[in-house]
């Protein structure tokens, strides 16, 4: 079937087309149901025209419904998702995509999303859900999962199901301290958000994330903090993200002698409060409370997440130190710049 499409591709390129974006439509309005037709064409970047005519189209084939609160897909309308997934990625370039970039950075399974996050939201919401899919492969009976924050872990908490955690005890804890950021995003709360979601427990750590040595020292004194510090360290699942590492360091509140250090050594990448620069190496770190990168050697998963052209640096950067086991959830820009730089 797949060899069919591509010969059709090349007879009556405009099908292909046609397809893809009547198939990119239908699945950003199951990510995001229900949606009004002018948010959609506003996440997609599409007129609100074209998209109207696309959708007077799905709806005549019975593949989405539209009620006072938006459009929504039906039944078959997700079935049908679901049979084209995996010929969609094949077709587009995706799959080649994804074992070329695995290569590249040396590591065990990377998972790529179409489009780019830097343009367009619906994309960020493409990465939540695939991250939701991936620790749902990765939940087994009893699991205690570690979880960052930011915008992409709170797009995952998001896509999580009660059936995902069906028949499973899952314990959520916060892979470290909260940084300042919006409460939604903090990782107190996306841990209570992903519990919600699936029936599982969570437990909160109320410590900042960065602190002086002497509080560090001090807190990690306290029964309390040392008791889900346990769970954390326990953590068989650990999903995070990467960051910028100018961005980062403005979120943290740098110091004018740290961020001139930053800049300086030429950071471009940050995880767990370590900066890296484009060779993988280390050149700051802040003392932080909480998972630390060597606790993720001998985690059975882990798995990273970041998108978006302007990441591609930070996600290059910090896989070049990364553990080989880890899984990374990407989208197309990022994927693409990657290998781009890497070719030269």
């Amino acid at each position: 079937m797949h060899t069919f499409f591509k010969v059709q591709s090349q007879i009556v390129p405009d099908m292909l087309s046609v397809m893809q974006k009547r198939y990119q439509i239908l699945r950003s309005i199951s990510l995001t149901e229900p949606v009004g037709r002018r948010t959609l064409a506003d996440m997609l970047g599409m007129t609100e025209r074209v998209l109207r005519s696309e959708a007077e189209v799905l709806k005549s084939l019975q593949l989405i419904e539209v009620k006072t609160a938006g459009m929504a897909v039906t039944a078959k309308g997700q079935e049908l998702l679901l049979e084209l997934e995996d010929m969609m990625r094949e077709i587009s370039g995706i799959r080649q995509l994804e074992q070329e970039l695995r290569k590249r950075l040396g590591i065990k399974k990377v998972v790529i999303v179409p489009g780019d996050s830097d343009e367009s939201l619906i994309v960020k919401e493409e990465i939540g859900k695939a991250c939701a899919e991936m620790l749902s492969q990765c939940f087994e009976k009893d699991s205690i999962i570690a979880v960052t924050g930011g915008t992409t872990m709170a797009c995952a908490a998001e896509m999580l199901t009660k059936e995902m955690g069906q028949g499973k005890r899952l314990l959520f804890v916060p892979a470290r301290g909260g940084i300042g950021e919006d409460v939604k995003n903090q990782a107190n709360v996306i841990c209570a958000t992903m519990a919600e979601k699936t029936k599982g427990t969570h437990r909160v750590l109320y410590v900042p994330d960065q602190v002086s040595q002497a509080v560090h020292d001090s807190l990690l004194k306290e029964p309390t903090i040392i008791e889900v510090l346990n769970k954390i360290k326990s953590a068989t699942i650990v999903l995070h993200g990467i960051g910028d590492a100018i961005t980062m360091a403005k979120r943290r509140g740098a110091n004018p002698e740290t961020m001139k250090k930053i800049l300086e050594k030429k950071a471009v990448g940050e995880a767990f409060g370590y900066y890296f620069n484009e060779n993988g190496e280390i050149v700051h770190k802040v003392p932080t409370i909480g998972l630390q990168v060597s606790d993720l050697y001998d985690k059975p998963f882990v798995i990273a997440a970041a998108g978006g052209n302007s990441k591609s640096k930070a996600i290059k950067s910090y896989f070049e130190t990364a553990p080989d086991s880890t899984i990374l959830i990407t989208d197309e820009g990022a994927a693409k710049m990657i290998l781009k730089g890497s070719s030269h």
